[in-house]
């Protein structure tokens, strides 16, 4: 099991370059179920979660082959309809294969998923969807069991609660059923369009692209022919590089973003004194002469992003002053605090809202990972600690960020990474 040791105090200058989207590319996969052509998809981020995604499609019958950043899959001879445990069990976004096979085959086996445990989040909302549209659905030995014997229809899905992998499954689901599917309180995130827009070129019938109110018309079962495609910039690296920077106020650029994707987080580090400069599809932060508190509260898109909580928090350590952060998406994403603590940090806890006493003096420790953003916002901290912290359980950070260390290196950090 890997580590890694930081050793605070660096500042950072230069340019670091945005991967892709790892949850836009994971839906991407799991839609070329839906394609009777071979697909490329280039900009696709090498993380553990993609790694694990195309493990489970080969184990489905897809071929797969990634060089570098673009992936060529062929799932037209795709047969297989078990999505077994022991590859589900290290990535909740594996319930994205289940709306697509059961679309097309009719059937499928899909265990319920693992993945980081920061709380609820519930697959229900899928599937009383996939039972509004046909499926008969069964818990059984911690599977779901799913089965649309004549196949699935168009309804209309009223989401109680906006759900990102929720919208998706039913889109993807909805593009090969028979009938038009509504889907209301839809998910408006990035990822979402993305996907949304991927199948439109492929050649179906989405319109409300964007908003809370989709409209599929459904193939009947008539499988589409996919263009190429390319991984939009990952909106949550970027908001990441952007706090390791603000953290150590440092001048840092950003390369292949998209701005519309980061409105939100780059409007609260405008708050809290930090200055932009924009340019075509790059951002550069500047330092802020004084670090200003902050109130957060996260939200679907576009307000502030739950995935980027963590990393605020760490930031508002050094700040002048008592942030609050308020999380309402998930009930279990605060254990990062602990570790925080460990570091120095002041930070006071009241049900789902933090309380974070800022200019605190950080120092050194060892500490643990305990999910992905959690982890970012451990190496965003220790970036300005005194002395030496060390970081446990990093896998986690693999899931999710290609080369993070590499990249923070290169723009000055002092980091090492070894085994335990």
């Amino acid at each position: 099991m890997h580590y890694l040791d930081i050793y605070g105090g660096k500042k950072l200058s230069g340019e670091v370059t945005v991967s892709g989207a790892k949850n836009s590319s994971l839906p991407l996969i799991a839609s070329t179920i839906l394609s009777k052509t071979p697909v490329t998809i280039t900009n696709m981020p090498r993380v553990a979660d993609i790694k694990t995604m195309l493990k489970l499609m080969t184990n489905l019958g897809s071929e797969a082959e990634l060089e570098g950043n673009t992936l060529k899959i062929d799932s037209e001879k795709l047969n297989g309809t078990v999505a077994t445990y022991d590859i589900v069990k290290t990535m909740r976004a594996s319930i994205l294969v289940l709306g697509p096979l059961l679309a097309r085959f009719g059937k499928c086996d899909v265990s319920l998923p693992g993945g980081c445990a920061i709380g609820q989040r519930p697959v229900d909302l899928h599937l009383k969807a996939l039972e509004q549209m046909g499926a008969e659905i069964e818990i059984k030995n911690g599977y779901v069991e799913a089965r649309a014997p004549r196949g699935l229809s168009g309804a209309t899905i009223v989401f109680d609660k906006i759900t990102v992998t929720g919208t998706e499954n039913i889109v993807m689901a909805a593009a090969l059923a028979k009938g038009t599917t509504k889907i209301i309180n839809a998910a408006k995130e990035p990822e979402v369009v993305q996907l949304c827009e991927v199948l439109r070129l492929a050649g179906a019938n989405i319109a409300g692209i964007g908003t809370d109110e989709l409209i599929i018309d459904g193939s009947g079962g008539e499988l589409y022919s996919f263009k190429e495609i390319e991984v939009i910039p990952d909106r949550i690296e970027a908001g990441t590089y952007l706090c390791a920077a603000a953290i150590t106020n440092s001048e840092v650029t950003l390369k292949k973003v998209n701005l519309s994707h980061m409105e939100a987080f780059i409007s609260k580090l405008q708050e809290m004194g930090y200055s932009f400069d924009y340019g075509m599809c790059e951002l550069t932060i500047k330092p802020a002469k004084k670090i200003k508190p902050i109130e957060i509260v996260t939200t679907e898109f576009p307000g502030f992003p739950t995935d980027m909580q963590a990393q605020f928090m760490a930031l508002a350590t050094q700040a002048n002053g008592t942030s609050i952060i308020e999380e309402r998406l998930f009930e279990n994403r605060f254990m990062h605090v602990s570790e925080l603590t460990r570091l120095g940090a002041t930070i006071h806890l009241a049900h789902n809202t933090a309380t974070i006493e800022g200019g605190a003096e950080l120092t050194g420790a060892d500490v643990m990972a305990t999910d992905l953003r959690a982890s970012s916002a451990l190496v965003i901290a220790a970036l300005v600690a005194n002395g030496k912290t060390r970081i446990h359980r990093i896998y986690h950070l693999d899931r999710g960020y290609e080369e993070l260390e590499k990249k923070l290196i290169a723009l000055g950090a002092h980091i090492e990474r070894g085994d335990e």
